[in-house]
């Protein structure tokens, strides 16, 4: 736990005292409240990526294992609670026994994963609480002779990474991989800006109380003094990256202490941190994707009624 917050305070340390430009990864969003933010963001009629993730996924989960033969492990990068996960081991469960090895940064998502998944026969589930490369390295260590690894990275999270660090982090994945071994990426498709904004913006405003959590987070865990009525949650659509950007914005000239941090941290009026990107894709982004990576683009299944993709990509 100690080492936990050290980094964590490192993290905050580092990002707001970038040159220019103040961040917050993104990852810190979801502790237990910001998770069940998400939640509930999730569910929103203005944020339909999540439920066209699922539709994907429940109506398709048969040709995707199909796809991939023999003896399966299943490895999941960031599974939140599982609930999507259900239809691919009930399908590759199906077959034979399966393990599955969710990987998550919080142990209370572990939990509720377990809970969630642990009624499916013929599945052994392995929570790993590990940052995603090192949780996979892990499970890459742990196969036997002969097992193929399906990797899922769903709800559009390679989106979060900004260029070129998706097409990095893809051929870290590919590193660790083997031939025969398979990645299902979730990737959020290109829309208009207004759909875009009003998805990150909401008017309930539980997508702006989800990002200035990161802030109450910091205030209790880092013994900081945030004021969260001197910020205001802002998105905005970046045409040079095809990106939404998140952002908390400061309303004033102020001041601000992080004491666990050992930081005293000075805002300008209108200045920014920005805590999450989240790109969207042309379907020729996707199909370099896989190339560049190492990867080949084995199938793809589109929905329309939110444009969004899962691809398989499969390790060349």
């Amino acid at each position: 736990m100690a080492r936990a917050a050290g980094e964590f305070a490192t993290d905050i340390r580092n990002g707001l005292t970038k040159p220019g430009q103040k961040e917050l990864p993104s990852k810190y969003l979801y502790d237990t409240i910001g998770s069940k933010l998400f939640e509930v963001i999730a569910e929103l009629p203005e944020y339909g990526l999540t439920r066209a993730d699922e539709r994907l996924i429940r109506g398709h989960a048969g040709e995707i294992v199909e796809r991939i033969a023999g003896d399966v492990v299943l490895c999941e990068l960031g599974s939140g609670s599982g609930t999507k996960t259900r239809w691919i081991l009930e399908a590759l469960s199906r077959r034979r026994h399966t393990y599955y090895f969710p990987i998550e940064i919080s142990s209370a998502a572990l939990a509720v994963c377990r809970r969630e998944l642990a009624d499916i026969d013929s599945v052994g589930i392995v929570g790993l609480e590990r940052e995603y490369l090192d949780g996979l390295l892990e499970v890459a260590a742990r196969r036997r002779d002969g097992q193929r690894i399906l990797v899922l990275f769903l709800g559009s999270t390679i989106g979060n990474f900004s260029h070129p660090a998706d097409i990095n982090f893809l051929r870290n994945v590919r590193m660790i991989l083997k031939t025969g071994d398979a990645l299902l990426l979730g990737t959020d498709l290109e829309k208009s800006v207004p759909q875009l904004i009003q998805a990150y913006d909401d008017p309930l405003g539980v997508t702006a109380a989800f990002n200035l959590n990161l802030l109450v987070r910091i205030n209790r865990e880092l013994d900081a003094d945030f004021d969260l009525d001197q910020f205001r949650h802002l998105a905005r659509f970046n045409s040079d990256t095809g990106s939404v950007e998140m952002h908390l914005q400061s309303l004033r000239k102020q001041s601000v202490t992080i004491h666990a941090a050992d930081l005293q941290i000075a805002f300008e009026d209108g200045e920014t941190i920005w805590t999450e990107n989240s790109h969207k894709y042309s379907h020729d982004e996707i199909a370099r994707l896989a190339e560049v990576a190492g990867f080949r683009c084995e199938a793809q299944w589109i929905d329309h009624e939110w444009p969004f993709t899962e691809s398989l990509f499969v390790v060349k």
